[in-house]
């Protein structure tokens, strides 16, 4: 009989083994493949932003990502029928008055007119009555709006030029009904046949209160957004989801482990860090650790001023100096007995 192997035993790693040396080499390989792929694929339109500028939002700890996507899952009573899926979605997207209204400036006058769609207050359903009220609040108190039916003219006599293309500019991007922050809503179907809305933007926070969504389940691919939401944990496995989803489309095959490894390092401190010298890098314990990444000069003068000691307790210290690496067999320190006397 062939004997029992423990796979918990296989996959344990041997002390001392410089696992992030390996983590790093790891993620790192792909990423050069990334690179060259993003390179070879001009022009391809993604709804999901994928490759290597994805990978640099992420270990950048960027605060807005370029495409944020916020995934919305429905609740169970809902989430197979697309007619009420689609009436949640057109609920969810944000109208603004300039989707809804055509603008005209006349500038001797001091005068803006709004013309209201009809088709579009019909297709949003909105009523003329809640739109004027949202203008109404929109404006200060001198200047003076009159309203007949769809149109609505806004006159503020004393007011300078500049500051009546700023409120036109101010009225265009008024938040009328909707969510805001998210645009652009679709639903599509999950592999288990129910009703998902994929929509752009991150306001995760008001996506969740909305009547028919199910807040157990709505995801964004905003970590920063997720980290203040959620806290450190969650925002950590937003990370390692965010990163596999970046290799798996790009089939590199990394190990679950080394992914982890990096979103433990930027969120070790109970907050998010990026990679480079104003994270992790930046924030080494040794001197010469940080001078050797970037901006050694400033490293080791700012070292000199304050007297600080490295203890040459890394990796890249040691390498500096040209003595053996805390490592592998780095790591064993042999204890001789003398001669007894």
């Amino acid at each position: 009989m062939a004997e029992k192997t423990d796979k918990k035993k296989d996959l344990r790693i041997t002390p001392g083994e410089a696992v992030g040396v390996m983590a790093a080499h790891s993620l790192g390989e792909p990423g050069t493949q990334m690179t060259m792929r993003t390179f070879h694929l001009p022009g391809v339109v993604e709804i999901v932003p994928t490759g290597l500028p994805r990978m640099i939002e992420i270990v950048d700890a960027k605060k807005i990502p370029k495409k944020p996507i916020v995934s919305i899952y429905l609740e169970k009573k809902h989430s197979k029928e697309e007619k009420k899926v689609r009436e949640i979605a057109k609920g969810i997207e944000e109208v603004l008055l300039g989707d809804i209204a055509s603008f005209v400036e006349n500038f001797s006058k001091k005068q803006i007119f709004i013309k209201l769609k009809r088709d579009a207050l019909d297709q949003s359903k909105l009523e003329l009555g809640d739109v004027k009220k949202r203008i109404q609040e929109e404006i200060s108190k001198d200047v003076d709006m009159k309203h007949q039916r769809e149109k609505v003219l806004i006159s503020g006599k004393k007011m300078p030029l500049r500051m009546l293309r700023k409120l036109t500019n101010k009225l265009k991007a008024l938040h009328v009904s909707g969510v805001k922050g998210i645009n652009k809503a679709v639903i599509t179907q999950d592999e288990k046949g129910e009703w998902v809305i994929m929509a752009g933007g991150w306001n995760l926070e008001d996506v969740l209160t909305r009547p028919g969504v199910d807040p157990y389940r709505c995801y964004t691919n905003n970590v920063m957004h997720i980290y203040e939401l959620f806290g450190v944990e969650a925002a950590r496995n937003a990370i390692v989801k965010e990163i596999e989803s970046v290799m798996t489309t790009q089939k590199a095959d990394v190990d679950i482990r080394h992914i982890r490894l990096l979103a433990d390092a930027m969120t070790a401190d109970g907050e998010i860090v990026s990679v480079g010298r104003h994270g992790l890098s930046g924030r080494k314990p040794s001197v010469l650790a940080r001078a050797a990444f970037e901006e050694t000069v400033k490293h080791i003068i700012n070292a000199a001023i304050h007297g600080e000691e490295d203890k040459l307790a890394g990796v890249t210290e040691n390498i500096l100096i040209g003595q053996p690496v805390p490592l592998g067999s780095g790591l064993v320190k042999l204890t001789m007995k003398g001669p007894k006397k």
